[in-house]
């Protein structure tokens, strides 16, 4: 009664396969039932703070490692006889997103101590969780384009990262739904 489709191929995370599952007629012995039946969705939502939070914690190096690649290359490649680092427009903009990576961090680490006191931080994971995966965007795009051509290469770490990096914003809940889960808390969600 398990049915799996072949390998779906993916825009990034290539490493981690990804194929759909039909289970028709499958009979679970109790001896192996986790849980209460009927509950499973239930406890999946029961963990989804701690997998966000595990999320921006996972993006946090590969952030600090593309922005400090991104100056390692800058520095040496040269554009009209000047290293592409010394533009200001360059040298502002990473100062600016290793900023964000660190205001991220901070959040991070604020929202983890509430957690630990037993605090519920749905609404901070939430926002985390947002920035997360927007920054995770805005970081690699930038990168790349200060990697010029060699950026749209396979060759490039930041090529990789901005593949991979893309799936911030969709595992674990999509923007879309962090924004509903924020408003919520907020109670600027609109009623039904």
């Amino acid at each position: 009664g398990i049915q799996v489709t072949k390998r779906i191929d993916k825009l990034g995370m290539r490493s981690s396969d990804t194929a759909q599952i039909f289970f028709e007629d499958v009979r679970v012995p109790s001896k192996n039932l986790i849980g209460e039946e009927g509950r499973g969705f239930t406890y999946q939502m029961l963990q989804f703070q701690e997998e966000r939070l595990w999320g921006v914690a996972t993006v946090l190096t590969p952030l600090e490692t593309i922005i400090q690649e991104t100056i390692d290359y800058t520095r040496q490649r040269k554009v009209f006889d000047k290293s592409v680092l010394h533009n200001q427009a360059v040298h502002f903009r990473l100062a600016e997103l290793a900023t964000e990576v660190e205001l991220l961090r901070s959040l991070l680490y604020r929202t983890i101590a509430l957690y630990v006191e037993g605090n519920d931080v749905t609404k901070f994971a939430s926002m985390a969780k947002l920035k997360a995966g927007r920054l995770a965007r805005e970081v690699t795009d930038s990168c790349l384009q200060f990697w010029g051509g060699m950026g749209f290469t396979s060759e490039v770490l930041v090529s990789r990262f901005y593949r991979d990096l893309r799936l911030m914003s969709i595992g674990g809940g999509t923007d879309e739904t962090m924004l509903s889960i924020i408003c919520k808390h907020m109670e600027t969600l609109p009623s039904k």
